[in-house]
């Protein structure tokens, strides 16, 4: 994982700590524990995770908290249990059981078309303990004051959703569904537990949930608290971008142009290096049938790329937009800015080193 050393001997720097998160704990929690163990106020989290839940939490630590929001919006993949035949206030286990509707009669073939009917683009209305603000106020404390909270349904994608075992209980009126789901950002896997459970007719709710990727971030990767507080690891600023974007090779002069906030040449008309999934993206390597990883995807429709100096240091995120007569840009980049109509500029969208 790299630049793994004792909490003692840290001289914390910036990066992204995937951090295996404990069933019970808050992200908040998560956020407060990085805080001592890193020695910093600098840390965030992308994307919340339920108490009840557990797995992958990618915390930000200084500088690396810029990269955050470009990773918030990735796909992610969890590993559930769906409980038929009980339904709940919350959609999952933490909640008060609605009603009863017996199971027993489900089968494996109604499953299969009921998971079939909640794959691909979906419309889902999310829980009402979710997160989402309703006139300035998070949903979960309008339920939770005991108001009545309606949710529009919104545009969702599971693009996979896969079960892998089915278990009857309590003498068969009950049925646990163990799945696996890969899902855009925005999904709740608790209402897909809702939804499945109303498509059978029999309720539903979650009963378990581990988030196993983010983005191209897995749980493989991650460490527990107990871990990190006796080993701090983390992925370093540098090698973070790299895994999110292409990545751009620049000089000490450009560089220097962009610590400053000036545009540089289009990175389309320089040489970048593709994440490996992305080899299939890059226009010298269309016959690489690799999956581009979902993080990878987003970025490049955001039209990002990463510019590291000669030192391999990360100076800017870059976005290639049409030039700009008269803009602060480098020497190359104001003779580009006069070449036609259709001249671009890379102009820095995020500066990471400071200038001097």
């Amino acid at each position: 994982m790299g630049k793994r050393q004792k909490p003692e001997e840290l001289e914390v720097g910036s990066g992204l700590v995937l951090v295996d998160k404990p069933a019970g704990w808050t992200s908040h929690d998560v956020v407060g524990k990085i805080r001592k163990l890193a020695g910093t106020r600098k840390v965030g989290h992308a994307g919340t995770l339920d108490p009840m839940a557990t797995g992958v939490l990618v915390v930000g630590i200084n500088r690396a908290t810029r990269l955050l929001t470009h990773i918030v919006g990735v796909d992610k993949t969890y590993t559930a249990t769906v409980r038929l035949g009980e339904s709940t206030t919350t959609d999952d286990a933490e909640g008060e059981v609605l009603s009863t509707r017996f199971a027993n009669a489900v089968t494996t073939e109604r499953i299969a078309e009921a998971v079939a009917a909640l794959t691909g683009e979906i419309q889902q209305v999310p829980s009402t303990v979710s997160a989402i603000k309703v006139d300035g106020r998070r949903a979960y404390d309008r339920a939770r004051s005991g108001e009545d909270v309606e949710l529009d349904s919104r545009p969702v994608t599971v693009h996979r959703f896969d079960v892998l075992d089915t278990r009857r209980v309590d003498g068969g009126k009950l049925v646990d569904i163990d799945i696996e789901v890969r899902v855009s950002s925005g999904t709740y896997v608790r209402a897909l537990a809702r939804d499945l459970g109303e498509a059978l007719e029999t309720g539903g709710h979650l009963t378990a949930l581990r988030r196993t990727a983010v983005g191209p971030y897995s749980i493989d990767q991650t460490l527990t608290l107990e871990q990190l507080g006796e080993d701090f690891g983390y992925i370093g600023l540098a090698e973070a971008a790299a895994q999110l974007f292409p990545a751009r090779q620049i000089s000490a002069e450009e560089a220097e142009h962009l610590r400053h906030g000036r545009r540089i040449t289009a990175s389309a008309q320089s040489e970048v290096t593709y994440p490996a999934p992305l080899l299939q993206d890059a226009p010298a390597k269309p016959d690489i049938k690799d999956t581009p990883t979902p993080a990878v995807l987003k970025s490049r429709r955001e039209g990002l790329t990463a510019a590291f100096d000669p030192a391999g240091e990360l100076i800017a995120l870059l976005r290639d937009i049409p030039a700009k007569p008269g803009a602060s840009s480098s020497p190359d980049a104001a003779k580009a800015a006069v070449a036609g109509p259709k001249a671009m500029q890379a102009k820095p969208e995020l500066v990471f080193a400071q200038a001097d």
